[in-house]
């Protein structure tokens, strides 16, 4: 590539920008670099010479990257590891080993087969989400990128063979292979523009540019002889900084995070970039903080480990009472049992050493009683999580139509976790509202444009039309609805309403993207006709150019796209368009811009010369240009924050202040973002001075540097006069207001932690339904103290103790039950309220409000706060966002949701769940949250049931024969029971349980309550399933050994033998628990009768297949089903005896349950069965009304307080009138 590829526009932006794009000079002799000595600076790059660093002393890593658990030689034992960190699994092995020894009561095979099948299954699994992600990090591995080959030629390589030292090319709109030195750029001034959207969650582009010495490396065959050393700082995690130093041709040139081109950002609006390879693979800055996201566990899964100690303390207690049995039989028995030759025997039934016996008889015992150790709960409970969540993942109910993103589970373990959720944190641009910014309305010389309306007052609208609907239902007169109301919606509410029911009739004009304005009097050259042209003018051109913006010629419309740094930026541009005033180009020390005269349909080209460039920042919050007009005046043109514009204003600049002002807290009212705009004319010799001053300091090099900057830009930025002011709507998600009313009804609590402004914060509060009128506003703010430091501190953390306890007290004297209380706070103010001695208070009084609202929050606070509701209130959270400044909240909480936005994939990539609108977080917990926590618990709890009942028959049986250590059972029954013959059926009840439908999920929001009050995995149910699996357990071993004990069992008179009593028993424990999960499910499908039933006639199947194998192979069991138990009544009878008996108290519950206590399931199901919802559509909407949580938030509660206020208005008249008539 020769330089005339270059772009022909030879922006030198160094001589404009004032902070950031400084390119600094050679350092002179009397200079030195950056001492890079010491840890921390002991990096050396040698520029175009890779394979230096692949030997001693350096050994830099390749850039192959790996975000693998495992790899081919550490898979087996780290996931052995893994699975045997289970204390269940753990037990399993132990057990397994000592089933190879003489004091095991069944076969080695019976032990080792289901432990080896439930770990394999498990490794499996763990084996599959490895290998997905090791596709990823090959795809990543695999994409290529030209590199240099030597002697001036490129060649693609694979991004995995990349070395520190190799110099690569990098094409518009690619990724970073790794952390470059940016060398030259198709700019001859060396600039590119870098989206870093992959690593902060900014959409806005970064100007990153070159050093001056490296400008000639301009394309191929440059790199042919270039040699260079780079002297840096080791690999680290910080993404904003860099120090290093650049020597070349003899001189040491400084380096700064400006001339850093970081892995995975994007080249944009730059043809191509030349840059050496400083860090790569796990070296390279984003890998540096690619962290692993925190273990989490949902609180089922840690209580069901606590019902696990249990039962070994169980399995341990009777185990004892075994071995001391056995003990004493062995001392007091054994010598009596000469059959037994006691004189013969070996340790383990030596009369002599009973103590010994005893505890070798504790193992056999641990052994047998195992099975009161679910083995295969885990591996169910995995398989039932990862079905749930391909449903979640399938569900078309979430499923973007515009973007095409589905719902994604990113992990299955939290599941049921999504149905026990008691508050949600979240975000708001881009989580609430849709980062799209629409210029709406703007003020001008204290005049206020633009007629259309927000999506705040919108609703506002809507809402109102709505009650008013109410008022002719409550009273004869819908005037009385608005009189005396001029606190809250009053005349403007309803002149706003009908301006928007106007504006629905008029014909709507073609949808201009980030234009909403409607206003004759600025469109179309009108505006040469208001009184104020001058000043409109000024505002236009302001629009028009203060900005850094580049215009990008769209050969499908004839016009041009703006690549701007922000979103707003943009829409002042569109706006400005659209006014007439077109930004058609930008050269190195000039912008063009194209303005229509009203007088003719021509646009004349006007040229602006830029002389300084004082960029925005969040510290500085404004921009401004200085500029040259055709006519040679030299203006100021400035736009930030108004509380910065406004005390930065001249005495004779303040003319329009109040009305501006006004207008802004309208605009703020509406949900809009504002900037105030102003301008200063500059006399050419002050403008010298300055600028002279401004050189010096820019071209210095030092710590203090930046705060020079500051210093002089505020000196020029001063005595300025007041514009006007903007508005642009960030729109609300689709559905947004809706999905909060639906989340407040289920009982969840809603916090919105934000980085906005206050006022904006508040409205979008209030187009939300999160704020309502009538609703009281606790507002928490720091004081304003000129006192030192630690005085100042310590005085506004007692101010805000104060107001807390205020609050607080104000809160707890409230007599009104229906009054609401909102909490609104600050970043600056949230700071002292998460210290330890004030973060108790303010949960306590946050927890009482019936909103949050965060202002002004850094990331980390967003994580702080987070973490103070979850370990304060020891309840279930939910935070969700879509930027990379919500990665810590979505951390933090114990389920994370990230959005698939437009502020990139960091959310998404640390959360547990993604969505790709707000609105499907009203199905993901009311419907999917629902039904998983409750097939969880009731999966548990059943897995807990039948394992009691079963294991316990094995200690009654070895008490039943003197603690002998004998099985009833053969070993391969034993070995299919929890692995065949009754996974399916649990597994289907986790998978396919449905109480109520999804749509009854969303009528009935009040459901979702069960799982944050826990009432189908509490202590009580859970004892009561173990209870009624205690119970179970007795009535088989007791009905069958009296039923088979002293009766002739074949036609011949012999009586059972224990082959056939354990077969017969274990026919009952299979009919028992199969159909207990039958009474307990709600909702068939075929695959439920498949599973259930099919397990039952497997059990049969088996027998005839068993008893028809060899005798070798069978033993005792051999035609057992065929010839000894198949012909014999008794075996059928006890069976139907023995399963009904054991479903009598189950059945018992459910029917008093149901009559007399029915919880809000059991009311809807029959209301469903008897078709009640269709027949009697007044009793239905009459449930549905009672079925939603009390709450204060939302538009339901705004109804419910019109409705309020209405009926106190009526019953207020019905008084008056009474009096008037006794009168």
């Amino acid at each position: 590539m020769t330089r005339t590829g270059r772009l022909r526009e030879r922006l030198r932006w160094s001589k404009l920008y004032s902070f950031s794009c400084i390119r600094p000079s050679v350092l002179l002799d009397n200079e030195a670099p950056h001492s890079l000595q010491g840890p921390g600076y002991s990096r050396v790059v040698y520029c175009n010479q890779p394979r230096v660093h692949r030997q001693k002393p350096f050994k830099y890593p390749t850039n192959y990257i790996s975000t693998t658990k495992y790899n081919a030689i550490t898979f087996l034992p780290k996931a052995i590891f893994e699975q045997f960190r289970r204390v269940a699994n753990l037990y399993f092995l132990l057990a397994a080993i000592l089933s190879l020894t003489p004091v095991t009561p069944f076969y080695a095979m019976s032990m080792i087969a289901p432990l080896a099948f439930v770990v394999g299954l498990s490794m499996a699994k763990e084996a599959l989400e490895d290998w997905r992600r090791f596709m990823q990090d090959m795809e990543v591995n695999f994409r290529k990128v030209s590199i240099h080959k030597g002697e001036g030629r490129f060649g693609y390589k694979h991004w995995q063979k990349i070395r520190v030292g190799d110099v690569v090319k990098v094409d518009k709109d690619q990724f970073f292979p790794a952390d470059l030195l940016l060398l030259s750029s198709s700019y001859e001034d060396g600039i590119c523009y870098v989206e870093t959207m992959n690593l902060d969650g900014e959409t806005n582009l970064k100007v990153k540019r070159s050093l001056e010495v490296t400008l000639p490396l301009d394309d191929d065959e440059a790199f042919n002889d270039f040699r260079a050393v780079i002297r840096c700082e080791d690999p680290n995690p910080s993404l904003y900084t860099f120090v290093g130093n650049f020597e070349y041709e003899r001189q040491v040139y400084p380096l700064d995070p400006s001339q850093i081109l970081l892995r995975d950002s994007k080249l944009r609006n730059t043809r191509y970039v030349y840059g050496v390879v400083i860090f790569t693979g796990h070296d390279s800055k984003i890998m540096q903080n690619a962290t692993k996201s925190p273990s989490k566990r949902s609180r089922i899964e840690k209580k069901m480990d606590k019902i696990i100690y249990i039962l070994f303390t169980l399995l341990v207690l009777i185990s004892l009472v075994s071995s001391i049995g056995f003990a004493a039989k062995t001392k007091f028995g054994m010598p009596k049992w000469w059959y037994l030759q006691p004189q013969n025997t070996t340790d383990l039934y030596d009369p002599s050493r009973p103590m010994l016996s005893g505890i070798f008889h504790l193992v056999t015992a641990l052994i047998l009683y195992g099975y009161l150790i679910p083995i295969s709960l885990y591996v169910s409970i995995e398989v039932v999580k990862v079905l749930q969540a391909m449903f979640i993942n399938q569900d078309l109910h979430m499923y973007d139509e515009e973007t095409g993103i589905p719902a994604q589970a990113r992990t299955s373990n939290l599941n049921e976790e999504l149905g026990q959720v008691d508050t949600i944190l979240s975000d708001k641009t881009g989580t609430l509202t849709c980062n799209q910014m629409d210029f709406l309305k703007c003020s001008i010389a204290g005049i206020s444009y633009g007629l259309g309306s927000s999506e705040v007052e919108m609703a506002a609208a809507k809402q109102m039309a709505s009650e008013a609907s109410i008022a002719p239902e409550q009273h004869s007169s819908g005037q009385d609805f608005w009189e005396d109301n001029r606190g809250g919606f009053g005349t403007s509410e309803i002149e706003l309403e009908s301006r928007i029911n106007c504006a629905i009739k008029k014909p709507r004009k073609p949808r201009i993207r980030d234009f909403n304005f409607e206003d004759d009097r600025l469109m179309l050259g009108n505006w040469t006709k208001e009184p104020t042209a001058g000043t409109i003018l000024l505002f236009f051109r302001i629009l028009t150019l203060c900005h850094t913006a580049i215009p990008e010629p769209n050969m499908e419309t004839g016009g041009f796209t703006y690549e701007a740094e922000s979103p707003d930026e943009g829409a002042f541009l569109v706006a400005a368009r659209e006014f007439g005033f077109e930004f058609c180009k930008r050269t190195q020390s000039s912008v063009f811009v194209r303005e229509r005269d009203s007088s003719s349909e021509n646009a004349i080209e006007r040229e602006f010369k830029i002389l300084n460039l004082l960029e925005f920042n969040s510290k500085r919050k404004r921009m401004s240009v200085i500029v040259q007009d055709e006519s040679g005046q030299i203006n100021l043109l400035c736009k930030g924050a108004d509380s910065i514009v406004f005390e930065r204003l001249s005495k004779h600049g303040r003319m329009y202040e109040n009305d501006t002002s006004k207008h802004l807290n309208e605009y703020g009212e509406a949900g809009l973002r504002t900037l105030a705009l102003a301008y200063r004319v500059l006399e050419e010799s002050e403008y010298s001075a300055w600028n002279a001053e401004f050189i010096k300091v820019k071209t210095t090099m030092g710590p203090d540097r930046e705060a020079q900057l500051e210093r002089v830009a505020d000196m020029i930025e001063r005595d300025l006069i007041l514009v006007g002011a903007t508005a642009v709507e960030d729109k609300l998600q689709k559905g947004v207001p809706e999905c909060i009313d639906k989340l407040a009804q289920a009982g969840l609590k809603i916090w919105v932690l934000t980085g906005d402004k206050m006022e904006t914060a508040i409205n979008v509060g209030f187009a939300c339904s999160l704020l309502r009128q009538g609703m009281k506003q606790i507002c928490i703010s720091t004081i304003n103290c000129d006192l030192v430091t630690q005085d100042a501190k310590k005085a506004a953390k007692e101010n805000i103790f104060m107001q807390i306890t205020k609050s607080a007290q104000m809160i707890k004297l409230e007599k009104d039950r229906h009054a609401a209380f909102a909490l609104i706070i600050d970043g600056k103010t949230l700071s002292y309220a998460l210290e330890d001695d004030l973060k108790n208070q303010f949960l306590s009084l946050a927890v009482d409000c019936a909103s949050v609202i965060c202002c002004r929050v850094s990331p980390k606070q967003k994580a702080l706060v987070t973490r103070l509701v979850k370990e304060g209130t020891g309840k279930t959270t939910l935070a969700i966002g879509d930027g990379a400044n919500d990665v810590g909240m979505i951390q933090e909480a114990d389920i994370g949701v990230g959005i698939s936005g437009l502020e990139g994939m960091q959310a998404v990539m640390a959360s547990d769940f993604s969505i790709a609108q707000f609105r499907f977080l009203e199905r993901l917990l009311v419907v999917h949250g629902h039904w998983c926590y409750k097939r969880i618990a009731q999966m548990i709890c059943y897995f807990f049931y039948k394992n009691i009942a079963f294991g316990l028959t094995l200690f009654y049986f070895e008490t039943y024969t003197g603690f002998s250590g004998q099985s009833v059972y053969d070993d391969w029954y034993m070995l299919l029971f929890n692995v065949i013959l009754t996974s399916l059926p649990v597994i289907s009840l986790g998978v396919f349980e449905q109480d109520v439908s999804s749509e009854v999920c969303l009528q009935f929001p009040a459901l979702y309550q069960q799982g944050p009050k826990n009432l189908f995995f509490d202590w009580y149910r859970i004892l009561g399933w173990m209870g009624n699996g205690l119970y179970s357990s007795l009535i088989i071993f007791f009905l069958n050994v009296n039923i088979f004990y002293d009766q002739a069992f074949h036609a011949g008179g012999q009586t059972a033998d224990m082959a056939v009593v354990g077969t017969a028993m274990f026919t009952c424990i299979i009919w028992t628990v199969n159909m207990q999960i039958a009474l307990t499910m709600s909702h068939f499908t075929w695959i439920q009768h498949l599973f259930v039933w099919g397990s039952i006639a497997t059990w049969y199947a088996f027998l005839v297949v068993y008893g028809k194998s060899s005798p070798l192979i069978s033993g005792n069991a051999y035609q057992i089903l065929l010839e000894a138990l198949g012909p014999a009544p008794v075996y059928w009878v006890a069976t139907l005896i023995v399963t009904a008996s054991c479903s009598i108290p189950y059945l018992a519950h459910i029917s008093y349950q149901r009559a007399l206590n029915p919880l809000d399931h059991h009311v809807i199901q029959e209301i469903k069965y008897y078709k009640k919802d269709l027949e009697d559509q007044q009793m239905w909407k009459r449930e549905r009304s009672k079925a939603r949580q009390e709450t204060k938030i939302g538009f339901t509660a705004r109804v419910d307080a019109k409705i309020r206020q209405l009926k106190g208005k009526l019953q207020k008249k019905s008084s008056t009138l009474s009096i008037q008539m006794v009168s």
